[in-house]
């Protein structure tokens, strides 16, 4: 039985892993989706400080008193961020890490300098509620910009996309176990649309190594395509 934990993306919860943790689960592994402070059931905690290194311990904490060990750590999208930082603080608890359509940062890097101007052309169409600049506004088409185009899946997204505090995607990551970091297995799940858009080097380095999915769907490709998704995070762990 291998140990998942799902960390979704911006604007999102925990709640939009729902279809592959179902599978997850049917297949007998242990599953968690936590959702990040001030997003979702947990926008209620938004406040002024939340920025990156809130996200990173949110996990971290999970990991730790859950006592969670040689988990399969899962990013989706800013969750790439998240992942590698969250694995930095508690090297000793993953066993493999997946990039699922996901940021791939190094040491240094904030999303703004992974995504550049994809995330940038969010700011302009954000407010500022409380203090706290928020961007990926909930509108009623919110989850096309994420690839979703099902209109069923668009009813269930709408009533659950939040909005997320820009300073998370302008945090640096701060890396202190880079060379224990690099030597965990990383694997990546990513949208055929995505792929001219990545590290060429990172790419045909996972092609090689048999450690790269590639999945014909939108950005939100858990959503769309929960069962291909579930396969590939299925042969990862038993790999």
């Amino acid at each position: 039985m291998a140990t998942f934990v799902l960390v979704h993306g911006g604007g999102h919860g925990g709640w939009c892993y729902r279809p592959v943790t179902r599978l997850l689960r049917a297949a007998g592994h242990e599953v968690y989706a936590p959702t990040l402070s001030g997003l979702a059931e947990r926008a209620h905690l938004r406040l002024a400080d939340i920025g990156l290194d809130t996200h990173l311990q949110d996990v971290a904490s999970l990991l730790h008193y859950e006592d969670l060990r040689d988990v399969i750590l899962v990013g989706h999208s800013y969750g790439g961020m998240v992942i590698t930082g969250a694995a930095d603080l508690a090297i000793d608890r993953v066993g493999r890490l997946v990039y699922l359509d996901a940021a791939n940062p190094v040491n240094g890097q904030s999303l703004v300098d992974v995504a550049g101007p994809i995330i940038e052309a969010t700011r302009p169409l954000g407010e500022i509620v409380d203090g706290v600049e928020l961007v990926l506004l909930p509108t009623e088409d919110a989850g096309l910009f994420y690839g979703v185009t099902d209109a069923t899946d668009l009813t269930w997204m709408q009533a659950r996309l939040t909005s997320h505090p820009w300073r998370c995607f302008e945090d640096k990551l701060d890396l202190r176990n880079e060379d224990a970091l690099s030597a965990l297995p990383q694997y990546h799940i990513v949208c055929t649309s995505t792929l001219t858009t990545r590290d060429p080097a990172l790419i045909e380095d996972a092609r090689a190594a048999g450690r790269l999915w590639a999945i014909d769907t939108g950005h939100d490709l858990m959503i769309t395509e929960p069962q291909a998704v579930a396969d590939a995070l299925l042969e990862i762990a038993t790999s």
